[in-house]
């Protein structure tokens, strides 16, 4: 049988989604759901994730990989994912002695890969005959081209490519819209046009002789592996996080098991707390008198815990969207700082963990709606009260037994701090 191995490229830096590859959808690290579906494919005989982060390394051993500890070099924005592999090849060779025939490239961003996914490619070169692999899926979209974007790439090229920095073409004068696969004059019905395939990004394979020489993974006669466009899906910004997390519960079965039981982080997993408002620190009721003035009622066991979390060295931010008085003062009460008044808070977020030199993945965040999902995408411990929207919950790492507004908070410190918070003598 050939020796094929599949390789995870998992970097600790991502720019769109910081702690990307350690951020859970169904409760599950992405790189651990791509190490899973990597293990029970059939054809695969070795998984390694090649990584320079040691939280993603230890996860990842967790799951059941190899790790391969990648340089700084071939770690960076710039790194591609077949220096990444290479190094990951050779690294496995020097430790174990045997050399793959068949390498594979699976990508972690991709959360709901399927183990058939995986052998799928891993078939098509092992037993097919492919050089390479990749997966696809079906396209019906009418793709669509601005020429003024055609025109002015054409025009930088030559820029670049002048003496003295000046260009030898004028740009014309944008024609519009373009068909890339479609003549826009003429719209055939789905089922007369060709049929388009996506690439997914999920799972590519190559024969390793092969790979060596192009260094790159499309060379000879490349294998087009089908599979369900619905579990397309590939995480680069928070929204897609979001999305999945949404969707877990309708695509992946494993989510059911994996909300049951929850984990709850300790002190060494949490660098700083982040609290919504409304609905977390209340129990989103607002009171309003004649006169228009809004009052919400708090409850004193979150404050205990709030100046547990706080004296304890844990910084806490209250960040909200509100801009009512109220919350302001409840932070003066607090001795926390406060961000309200914020459109984007998954912004906000981000800017203010730049600012305090925090890693989001260290940070848990409280909330309870969907205005909360942004900086559950951002963040290592998303965390969700009893009452949140389902939708919430489902995309939480934790969830409380309390409500919102009725000691959600305090539950939370009790997590946090363990026994040495109940211990503490200390009222609002």
């Amino acid at each position: 049988m050939p020796t094929v191995l599949a390789v995870i490229p998992a970097r600790g830096g991502s720019k769109g989604v910081p702690g990307k590859n350690l951020a859970t959808v169904g409760g599950v690290p992405l790189v651990a759901r791509a190490v899973q579906a990597c293990r029970e494919a059939a054809l695969v005989t070795d998984v390694v994730v090649s990584t320079d982060d040691p939280a993603i390394a230890d996860a990842a051993r967790t799951a059941g990989a190899e790790v391969v500890l990648r340089p700084a070099a071939i770690a960076g924005d710039t790194a591609t994912s077949e220096a990444a592999v290479l190094h990951a090849m050779d690294a496995h060779e020097a430790m174990t002695g045997r050399g793959a025939d068949v390498v594979l490239l699976v990508q972690c961003t991709s959360p709901f890969i399927t183990t058939e996914d995986v052998n799928g490619v891993a078939a098509a070169v092992v037993e097919d005959g492919a050089d390479t692999a990749v997966t696809v899926a079906p396209f019906h979209g009418f793709i669509w081209r601005d020429a003024a974007d055609q025109i002015g790439a054409a025009a930088a090229a030559a820029d670049e490519a002048a003496e003295g920095g000046r260009s030898r073409t004028t740009v014309a004068a944008a024609t519009g819209g373009y068909g890339v696969n479609h003549d826009k004059a003429h719209r055939p019905r789905r089922q007369d046009r060709p049929q388009d395939l996506l690439e997914t990004g999920a799972a590519y394979a190559m024969r390793v002789p092969g790979f060596r020489e192009a260094k790159h993974r499309f060379f000879g006669h490349t294998a087009l592996v089908r599979t369900d466009p619905a579990k397309v899906l590939e995480v680069d910004e928070p929204d897609d996080l979001a999305r999945a997390r949404a969707l877990a519960p309708l695509l992946d079965p494993a989510t059911e098991t994996a909300t049951e039981a929850p984990a709850h982080p300790t002190r060494d997993d949490v660098d700083a707390v982040v609290l919504d408002f409304d609905g977390t620190q209340t129990d989103d009721t607002v009171l309003v008198d004649s006169e228009g003035r809004e009052a919400v009622t708090v409850h004193r066991g979150d404050g205990l815990g709030i100046a547990a979390l706080r004296d304890n060295g844990l910084p806490v931010l209250i960040l909200s969207t509100e801009t009512n008085p109220v919350v302001a003062a409840r932070a003066r009460k607090l001795k926390v700082p406060v961000l309200h008044g914020i459109d984007r808070k998954d912004l906000a977020l981000k800017q203010w963990c730049e600012e305090q030199g925090i890693a989001p993945e260290r940070v848990l965040y409280v909330g309870n709606d969907v205005n909360d999902l942004g900086c559950f995408a951002l963040v290592g411990w998303p965390t969700a009260v009893a009452n949140a929207h389902d939708i919430v919950k489902d995309a939480a790492r934790s969830v409380t037994a309390t409500p919102g507004g009725r000691g959600a908070i305090r539950e939370i410190a009790s997590w946090i701090l363990g026994p040495s918070l109940s211990r503490r003598e200390l009222s609002q």
